[in-house]
């Protein structure tokens, strides 16, 4: 039987690279040769992570960020412990966009932690692409928010800062891990009776 003790969400409009955030913290790898591809619903994948002397199994729900397919991502924000919503600092429009998907997160989960993630730093600071979006505008809206990251999944900056300081924060919230406390007695008792069930049939 498998658990998460911390949900974690991606939001952001199409192209602004969650796809890649996400393969860059699980995999540590780039693939700029890939085909892009919408993601359809949500892809899902998990990692193991410590905070406080604590192994935690952090799962992560990558969004899609089409517009049509908004119906079926909302579902997904459930439940969700934190959120990070991606946009890209050299896209006016993405920026906007984040706004609309900072209130439907809130719409479902209202206590959600929120993240803003600039993504593409990369291009930024190789001059490929110039920055649309101010930095005042930035931080004033970052604040009353869990923190702000500015990250390239190319060359790994920041992206590992990112989801530990979301594990930490999650670490550090009582009501959190009491969630969490519960959750793996509940499993350890499921587990438990599972395999106590199992022993009655075994006849080896």
């Amino acid at each position: 039987m498998s658990r998460c003790d911390f949900k974690i969400v991606l939001l952001g409009s199409e192209h602004v690279g969650k796809t890649s955030l996400v393969l860059r913290f699980v995999n540590c790898r780039f693939n700029a040769s890939t085909p892009y591809q919408n993601t359809i619903g949500a892809a899902f994948c998990a990692k193991t992570m410590h905070s406080n002397g604590k192994n935690f199994n952090v799962g992560i729900w990558d969004t899609a960020g089409s517009e049509r397919y908004e119906a079926m991502t909302k579902m997904y924000y459930r439940g969700a412990h934190a959120a990070i919503i991606c946009y890209e600092p050299s896209s006016y429009a993405s920026w906007t966009r984040l706004r609309h998907w900072l209130q439907e997160l809130r719409t479902v989960e209202e206590d959600c932690k929120v993240y803003l993630c600039a993504t593409k730093k990369d291009l930024l600071d190789s001059g490929v692409v110039t920055q649309e979006v101010p930095e005042d505008i930035i931080a004033t809206y970052s604040q009353g928010l869990s923190g702000h990251f500015c990250t390239s999944s190319k060359t790994g900056e920041n992206v590992e800062e990112l989801f530990q300081k979301i594990v930490d924060d999650c670490a550090e919230d009582r009501e959190v891990m009491k969630n969490v406390e519960e959750m793996r007695v509940q499993l350890a008792k499921e587990e438990a009776a599972y395999r106590s069930k199992n022993k009655e049939y075994c006849y080896c």
